[in-house]
């Protein structure tokens, strides 16, 4: 019997999850309050950073596995959820143990070609891999965050994640459509991210933050720009680093177009710059209820303007 049969429903299936960060914990979290059997496996258990993550584990029953090939060997379902750079990495880890028949779904922002290497190491030995584009903020929807999938074996996937309580929708049958999707829309959303921080902050250096928010009301009412700033700035400076990687495989797929992605690579410049001055302490203790939690963007703006007039 394969992961696959129908004489094995997917809310029997034993979940594993690779990365445990916010989103491994989400999915963790509501896999377990349905009485889902769960594994999961992260780097940073090899750490101190691991305290934190045995702590969740311990505390809604999740199991954690010591490597890569231990939970690929028990899992008849799989969710690949770490940086863009580390999609390849994990399919080629798994693939070493990976059950006959067993489904991959990859949730990680990575290119279309990244995502059709990874197909080719797991299918290659058994597995069934299918990609998977989270299309918009997990914490908020949780769970059920729209998910777009591609592969061969999306359709037949798609009811079988909606049974567990994914909101799933089956995109192409081709490797690449989903991802692709997921990739030009990031242009967009993580290139607005990275301009409005770089808008406001010098905004408010000038002193004329007030009347460009009021102008951008003007031309999208539909905004909060108050509001939205200070989200951008959070979910920056909290997960810079992570969209940092991501946007760089938004450029590899506009790239690969023969476009010169001048746009993307500017994001991830500035993403990743937010990053190093959140791991340099610059917006407090990462890990604590305050981290990347200000309620008013110019609280982070105006420590990013100290740091710089400190250099001069």
């Amino acid at each position: 019997m394969t992961a696959a049969s129908n004489q094995n429903p997917s809310n029997r299936w034993h979940v594993g999850l690779i990365g445990y960060g916010e989103v491994g914990k989400i999915l963790a979290e509501d896999l377990r309050k349905d009485g889902v059997r769960v594994s999961a496996y992260d780097v940073k258990l090899a750490d101190s950073r691991g305290d934190a993550l045995r702590s969740h584990a311990d505390g809604i029953g999740v199991t954690l596995a010591a490597s890569h090939a231990e939970l690929a060997a028990q899992a008849d379902f799989i969710v690949s959820a770490v940086t863009a750079s580390q999609d390849v990495a994990v399919a080629e880890a798994c693939a070493v143990t990976i059950k006959p028949g067993a489904w991959v779904l990859d949730f990680n922002s990575a290119s279309p070609g990244a995502k059709q290497r990874a197909a080719a190491l797991i299918d290659g030995a058994g597995g069934r891999y299918v990609e998977g584009a989270v299309m918009t903020s997990v914490p908020p929807y949780r769970i059920k965050v729209p998910l777009l999938l591609g592969g061969a074996g999306a359709r037949e996937l798609a009811p079988l994640l909606n049974e567990l309580g994914f909101a799933a929708k089956a995109a192409s049958d081709k490797l690449g459509v989903a991802s692709a999707t997921k990739m030009c829309r990031s242009i967009m959303i993580k290139g607005l991210e990275a301009m409005v921080i770089e808008s406001f902050t010098t905004a408010r250096a000038y002193g004329v933050e007030d009347a460009v928010i009021a102008s951008l009301q003007e031309t999208f009412p539909g905004i909060d720009w108050e509001k939205q700033g200070a989200y951008f700035f959070q979910r920056v400076i909290e997960h810079g680093r992570r969209r940092a990687e991501e946007v760089r495989e938004v450029a590899e797929t506009v790239r690969d177009i023969g476009l010169t992605p001048w746009s993307a690579e500017g994001t991830a410049e500035r993403q990743a710059w937010v990053a190093d001055l959140a791991d340099d302490g610059l917006f407090g203790a990462r890990g604590t209820k305050e981290f990347a939690r200000s309620p008013d963007w110019r609280t982070e703006a105006d420590r990013i303007l100290n740091k710089i007039k400190s250099k001069e």
